[in-house]
């Protein structure tokens, strides 16, 4: 059953390859390749030795000292990206209930919650700082936005894993669709700290290449597993008539989501999960599959991943599955955990707003049965765009998005 369509008006990003959406969006098309050796103390001598970064942030310069210190870095980049969502979407004042916030987090403060875990073995319990409590918690973000912003309304925070990315999105369209006038949307991560790291070996899945340019290839026959990644990006959500309304420009549309899980016994299973969630979004959205212009891919770069992804994608999409352009952008800054998916719908909007499909930098020949867009960017003019995510843990979420109507 297809549901009202809900208008993004909004999109900030911090990422690996630009601390603004145009800047972000420039590396983007030019499929530009930011994943880099890991040189930050405590971290170079460990087995994960790539990763994407994002360099010469300065959260100072557009969030103030009172949140800085008691948020941890992951923080710093949605505070970030909210501030040029909201920018963007010239929200007018409105009751402070009107407003919501949902984010989603696969792990939380790890840099500020080891800073201070070390304070406490190594200086004592006095040295352990008031925020400690706070700081590292998966909520944090969803809690600091809503606070600065005087956002009272219905707020929320996912932790289920990276799909949570997109079921953030889809939570935050819902809460418009039941009565909330606006929605700040959306996921950051920072995940590039000793302790996150050692964490983060655990993943089967994570590329240990030394490599910046053959840590991540999906899709290709020397596909090794992913490149992690710091970054994310915020959206502003409202409902579609009132924001023309207002006369705001509907730079996007959320039109579907479909979300299943499917446990971790093997990527080949995810087939099915993932295909499901395609069709439910794509009914949510009353979108037939020869709709669907293009595929913002997963791209776990894991073989049997990857095979299980284009089954899905040919399972949902029948035969239009071999015609359909499929990319992966992320393989040029890596995967931001639940800030990545994010970031591709950002992506998908600024793909239809600028008629180019990007590419998937450093894949330069798909390995399996999909049109994979390699070498440089694809002019088109997407008006539906399907963005797919899965997490480690098994769970999978599609998300369709529409055209804006206003742009084009």
């Amino acid at each position: 059953m297809s549901v009202a369509p809900v208008a993004i008006t909004g999109v900030g990003v911090v990422a690996p390859n630009g601390h603004s959406t145009d800047v972000y969006w420039k590396a983007t098309r030019e499929g530009t390749l930011h994943l880099e050796r890991i040189s930050r103390e405590g971290c170079a001598d460990m087995p994960l030795a790539v990763a994407g970064l994002v360099r010469d942030f300065d959260p100072g310069l557009t969030v103030e000292e009172k949140f800085l210190v008691q948020t941890d870095r992951f923080t710093h980049f949605a505070l970030a990206a909210a501030d040029q969502a909201l920018s963007d979407a010239a929200l007018p004042d409105l009751p402070e209930f009107a407003v919501g916030v949902a984010t989603a987090s696969g792990s939380g403060g790890g840099e500020f919650g080891q800073r201070e875990l070390q304070n406490l073995w190594g200086r004592g319990p006095g040295f352990v700082g008031p925020y400690q409590s706070i700081a590292w918690f998966y909520a944090a973000s969803t809690g600091q936005v809503s606070i600065r912003g005087g956002f009272k309304g219905p707020c929320a925070v996912l932790a289920d894993d990276e799909a949570g990315g997109l079921d953030a999105i889809a939570h935050g369209a819902r809460s418009i669709r039941r009565g909330a006038t606006a929605m700040v949307v959306g996921a950051a991560e920072a995940p590039i700290a000793p302790y996150s790291m050692v964490c983060q070996l655990g993943y089967r899945e994570l590329s240990l290449a030394a490599d910046p340019a053959r840590a991540y290839l999906p899709f290709d026959s020397e596909a090794c597993g992913f490149a992690p990644a710091e970054g994310g990006a915020m959206l502003v959500l409202e409902n579609a008539e009132a924001a023309r309304a207002r006369g705001a420009t509907v730079r996007g549309l959320v039109a579907g989501h479909g979300q299943t899980f499917t446990g971790t016994r093997s990527w080949a299973e995810s087939r099915h999960g993932l295909a499901a969630a395609i069709r439910i979004a794509l009914s949510e959205a009353g979108a037939a599959p020869e709709e669907v212009d293009v595929v913002f891919a997963d791209a776990l770069a894991v073989p049997e991943a990857d095979h299980a992804e284009v089954l899905a994608i040919a399972d949902a999409l029948g035969p239009h599955a071999g015609a359909v352009p499929v990319t992966a952008p992320k393989s040029g800054i890596g995967r931001a955990y639940c800030g990545g998916p994010v970031l591709d719908v950002a992506s998908a909007v600024l793909a239809m707003e600028h008629g180019v499909v990007p590419p998937t930098p450093g894949v330069f020949a798909a390995s399996h049965d999909i049109d994979l867009v390699t070498g440089g960017a694809r002019r088109a003019e997407p008006r539906t765009a399907l963005v797919l995510s899965r997490g480690l843990m098994g769970c999978n979420s599609a998300l369709v998005i529409r055209r804006g109507e206003d742009r084009g």
